[in-house]
């Protein structure tokens, strides 16, 4: 590991060089969370140029604790963030496509990606919460209707993100000459799947995607994976290369800024392109700006 000896504001700073280029992103789940908090984080974020993206997820209830209790819908509160900001790239990290049909959702993505100026980055999985499906009628199927849904899912929004019509017919979705006009400024507009399922899920990034997201990081677990989506890419004749590989960083009350920094370089030695602080409800403002303010003076 490299060091940089300087000083920062009027200080002496000793600066840690990460062994290859990487990106620190930052994720706000809107659960448990008031609006104005939420917009809190994306603002900061968007001011301290130590991160490069906002994440938030794609849920109906909350994942964490009281189910019952509130949470905001990504896509509106993601196009706020973008509203607010100038620099970030913003992204639901990720949405289950059985929310939504494929066309209307590339159509969102396309509308998003216009109103954030090219700052848009699609996350895309097969779904998975039985709560808050059931409870809204929506149908979730079984695991292998889900990435059956799935292969079609991306195969439609593929096509709508770039192509001038569309035309398929499928088991769970039929397209006949389906426009999506305009689309955004970012051609192609990056994909981001997460998942870790070795047959499905990570067939998927190698043909579908340019970013793969591993939810939990483990370091054998890590290399297990990255090994599987590497044979992948060989059949689908694609270049691991250009896929970005992204993992979290769980931040909790009373979390640490050296744990959190320990944690990064050990992701950045290991492989990792973006390490994404995932901070966990309650949103405490200024823990967010603490570990902010650290992470500033610890990396160039």
């Amino acid at each position: 590991m490299a060091y940089y000896e300087g000083t920062l504001g009027g200080q002496h700073a000793r600066k840690t060089i990460l062994e290859k280029h990487m990106e620190i992103g930052i994720k706000v789940a809107p659960h448990h969370v008031e609006w104005k908090s939420l917009l809190a984080v994306g603002e900061l974020a968007d001011q301290a140029d130590i991160f490069t993206q906002f994440w938030n997820f794609d849920h109906f209830y909350p994942i964490k604790g009281d189910t019952n209790g509130p949470c905001l819908e990504a896509w509106v509160t993601l196009t706020g963030i973008a509203q607010a900001t100038k620099r970030i790239r913003v992204g639901c990290m990720v949405n289950g496509v059985h929310y939504r049909h494929p066309a209307v959702l590339a159509n969102m993505a396309s509308a998003l990606d216009i109103v954030s100026d090219g700052r848009f980055e699609l996350g895309l999985g097969a779904g998975w919460n039985e709560l808050e499906s059931g409870a809204y009628g929506i149908e979730l199927g079984s695991l292998k209707e889900r990435f059956d849904r799935f292969d079609e899912a991306l195969i439609v929004i593929t096509s709508l993100l770039a192509e001038e019509t569309t035309s398929f017919s499928g088991k769970y979705y039929a397209l006949d000459d389906a426009r999506n006009e305009p689309k955004g400024p970012q051609q192609p507009l990056p994909i981001c799947i997460g998942g870790t399922g070795e047959k499905r899920t990570l067939r998927s990034v190698a043909h579908h995607a340019s970013h793969w997201n591993l939810p939990m990081f483990e370091d054998q677990l890590f290399k297990q994976k990255l090994d599987v989506l590497k044979a992948h890419c060989e059949t689908a004749g694609t270049n691991i290369e250009d896929i970005k590989v992204s993992t979290h960083v769980f931040i909790e009350e009373g979390t640490t800024a050296a744990s959190v920094i320990s944690e990064i370089l050990h992701q950045n030695r290991l492989g990792i392109d973006q390490s994404i602080l995932y901070f966990q409800p309650p949103i405490h403002l200024k823990q967010v700006e603490q570990l902010t303010d650290a992470l500033m003076n610890e990396f160039h």
